[in-house]
C-alpha cells in the first residue's frame, strides 16, 4: 500500500488508488487484507478510480481499541473522503455487510454491491452465538490458531483440510489477523439478515451470489435484495464463493456506471 489516511479515531488506514473515473472502495471479508482483491481492483481500474484498503487490524493498516462496527464505518467515511467525497461501494463476504452498514449509517455512497454476504434467512442464532462465545475465549486465551480453526470450521471447511492448512506457511499469516475475526464476527451481528436495517439503505443496492454456491447463500443473498428498497438480486453462473474477477467485474461495472 502506498497511500495512508486517518480515520476519526485516529487510526492509520493503508490503501491504494489505481485508474481513473467514478470512485469505487473495494472492502475484503474476514481473513484477508486488501491484496484479496486487488486482482478485482485491476480489471474496474480501466473505468473507474479503485480504492483498495487494509481493513483496521490487518496488513498495513494500525488498530485502535476499543473495537466497534462504527469505527469501521469511520474507515469508509475516511477513505471516501480521500476519495473525492462520494463513492461506490463494493463488499465481499463480511465485508459486504459492513459496506451495507456504511450504506444504512448514511455516509455518502452512490450504491453498494456485495457478493455472497453470509447472512442467514432462517434460524441458527444459537449457532452463531456458540461460536461468538469460542471466539471471544480462544481470542482472550492468545490462542489464535484456534481461532482461526473455529473460523474454518464456521465456514464448512473440513477437519484434515483444516489440519493441513495449520501446517501450511499461510497459517503465520492467518494468526496473524486472526483477532480481526471478532471484528467480522461484530459486523455480522447476530448472522441473520437485517432486514429492518438494510431497509433504510436509499440507494441501489446490487447483491450477487455464485451459482455454484450452497443453496442457502444464494437465499441470504436473495433475501438482502429484497430487504433493500432499491435492491437487486443476480447470479453469476459456475462461480462459488472465491469468485473470478474476471466474471465478477464486468457485471459491477455495468451496476456501478449505470449509477453516475
Amino acid at each position: 500500500m502506498d497511500k495512508q489516511t486517518i480515520s476519526r479515531d485516529g487510526t492509520t488506514l493503508a490503501y491504494e488508488r489505481t485508474g481513473q473515473g467514478p470512485a469505487v472502495v473495494l472492502v475484503s471479508g474476514a481473513m484477508s487484507t486488501g491484496a484479496t482483491v486487488a486482482p478485482l481492483a485491476a480489471r474496474l481500474s480501466n473505468g473507474f478510480s479503485v480504492i483498495v484498503y487494509d481493513r483496521r487490524g490487518r496488513g498495513e493498516s494500525d488498530d485502535t481499541a476499543p473495537y466497534a462496527v462504527a469505527r469501521e464505518v469511520e474507515d469508509l467515511a475516511a477513505l471516501i473522503k480521500t476519495a473525492g467525497g462520494e463513492a461506490a461501494l463494493y463488499g465481499i463476504s463480511s465485508g459486504g455487510a459492513l459496506a451495507l452498514e456504511a450504506a444504512a449509517s448514511g455516509l455518502p455512497v452512490r450504491s453498494v454491491a456485495v457478493y455472497e454476504t453470509p447472512f442467514a434467512d432462517y434460524g441458527g442464532a444459537e449457532e452463531r452465538a456458540e461460536y461468538t462465545r469460542n471466539l471471544t475465549e480462544a481470542l482472550a486465551q492468545g490462542r489464535r490458531g484456534d481461532a482461526v480453526e473455529l473460523f474454518l470450521t464456521l465456514t464448512g471447511l473440513a477437519p484434515e483440510m483444516i489440519a493441513n492448512a495449520r501446517q501450511s506457511p499461510m497459517w503465520a499469516g492467518m494468526e496473524a489477523i486472526a483477532p480481526t475475526l471478532a471484528y467480522d464476527d461484530a459486523v455480522m451481528g447476530d448472522g441473520l439478515v437485517p432486514r429492518d436495517r438494510l431497509a433504510s439503505i436509499t440507494v441501489p443496492v446490487l447483491a450477487l451470489a455464485g451459482a455454484a454456491s450452497p443453496e442457502w447463500l444464494r437465499r441470504a443473498t436473495r433475501a438482502v435484495a429484497e430487504s433493500a428498497p432499491q435492491g437487486t438480486y443476480r447470479t453469476l453462473e459456475g462461480q462459488t464463493h472465491m469468485v473470478d474477477p474476471e466474471v465478477l467485474a464486468p457485471v459491477l461495472a455495468e451496476f456501478f456506471a449505470s449509477q453516475v
